[in-house]
């Protein structure tokens, strides 16, 4: 599945999004997390600012 995504993201239009990964510490156990999104260019900056 993932080289579908992959294959997707560099044709034409998917060059305007990019995939974002954060680490988030969760607040019940206290371990990390990832937190993946395919979000559009100018919206990478809002995802890493946001706490959840």
């Amino acid at each position: 599945m993932a080289k579908k995504v992959v294959a997707t993201l560099k044709t034409g239009t998917g060059k305007q999004f990019t995939k974002c990964i954060k680490m988030v510490k969760s607040e019940k156990t206290g371990a990390y997390m990832f937190k993946e999104s395919i979000v559009p260019n100018d919206q990478v900056k809002d995802f890493f600012e946001e706490k959840k």
